[in-house]
């Protein structure tokens, strides 16, 4: 145990003696929160993906349908099982679900005379998502009206019914900052560890380490206990800056947020260890770990949403563990999600995790 205590406190000073640890690993995230979060918090969308349900199938429904996807803004596809739709709505993976409902033929043909029977085109949005919400609301009522003013000279027939699916009034920076979090886990532990590893295997430090009493339990344990500790103290540095600044705030569960910092620092610690493992030299350590966590900051969700991306790429970053981290901690902080909603991201990371870990326990070495 005293071991263990002494080799936590050697690694949590060497982070805070060693300044480029520091600049690299906290400030430079802050940096980039900072000045995204300033100059693209007001950024707006030009593209807004979605779906569209047609539950007429009435020759009027399908020109209002034939004008929503001829749209350049609009990118809906069809669809026809709402509650499927809606579930990946909440999920991030559509911006909208447009709805045409079944009396939507028969009260076109009234051009507005009954108003209890007036046609609505029920419209699902994300509200945690204002900026494509606003767009998309605004297209479709657009394009609604132009299709009124064709069928009932000019007279406006078709209303639009906006239904929010998630109450929250969030911005870019809302978004931006727990996948700053998570881009920040990635590189402190997947770098960090599999830098400071190969360079201690070079200079015998491992070697040396082996040849005492010490296990290699205690040794792991250790370096776990001051990631864990490091990575958890600039989580909330991150949160406190966020909030300072922009306002940002946890609305779910703080220990169900530490869950999953813990856990993507487990994940991502583990690959640092088969990089380790299969870099020959620490000077082949930076481009193995830079080739794989720079397509990983642009690609799992960090700076942008995954439902932007090309629609061939989406199941492959589905599929990655930053995109599981991101997507976790942005539903607990913006959408206060509890454990059952974010089961499957928990179950993807559980799975990384252990498959990394056994694959860095035969990939380790001592020299």
């Amino acid at each position: 145990m005293n071991a263990y205590i002494q080799l936590t406190l050697s690694q949590l000073r060497f982070f805070v003696r060693n300044r480029q640890v520091l600049i690299f690993t906290l400030f430079m995230p802050l940096f980039f929160m900072i000045m995204l979060g300033s100059f693209l918090g007001k950024g707006n969308d030009i593209i807004v993906d979605g779906v569209v349900i047609d539950q007429d199938q009435s020759a009027e429904s399908r020109v209002m349908v034939e004008a929503l996807q001829a749209n350049s803004i609009l990118k809906l596809k069809p669809a026809d099982d709402l509650d499927t739709s809606l579930e990946q709505l909440k999920h991030g993976d559509q911006k909208l679900v447009v709805v045409i409902q079944k009396n939507y033929g028969q009260a076109v043909g009234l051009k507005g005379a009954d108003s209890s029977k007036a046609s609505f085109l029920q419209v699902y949005y994300d509200q945690t998502n204002q900026q494509s919400a606003q767009i998309g609301l605004q297209t479709i009522g657009q394009v609604a009206d132009g299709v009124s003013k064709q069928m009932s000279n000019y007279i406006p027939i078709v209303k639009i019914e906006p239904v929010g699916v998630q109450a929250l009034q969030l911005r870019y920076i809302d978004f931006l900052v727990p996948g700053i979090l998570a881009m920040m886990i990635m590189t402190n532990n997947l770098n960090g560890v599999s830098g400071q590893i190969a360079s201690w295997r070079e200079r015998g430090v491992l070697r040396r380490m082996q040849s005492t009493p010490l296990k290699a339990s205690t040794f792991i344990a250790a370096q776990i206990t001051a990631r864990l500790v490091m990575n958890t103290a600039q989580a909330l540095i991150v949160l406190l800056v966020g909030a300072l600044i922009f306002g940002t705030q946890v609305n779910g569960s703080w220990w169900l947020l530490l869950l999953f910092v813990v856990m993507g620092t487990l994940t991502f610690m583990s690959i640092g260890f088969i990089i380790a493992g299969l870099a020959k030299t620490p000077e082949s350590v930076g481009p193995i770990s830079g080739l794989i966590s720079f397509p990983l900051m642009f690609l799992g969700g960090v700076f942008f949403s995954v439902s932007s991306m090309p629609e061939f790429l989406q199941p492959i970053v589905k599929s990655i563990p930053i995109t599981q981290l991101s997507t976790a901690l942005r539903q607990i902080m913006n959408v206060g999600a509890g454990i059952g909603d974010l089961w499957q991201e928990g179950l993807m990371l559980a799975i990384w995790l252990v498959v990394s870990f056994i694959v860095a326990t035969f990939t380790f070495k001592w020299e």
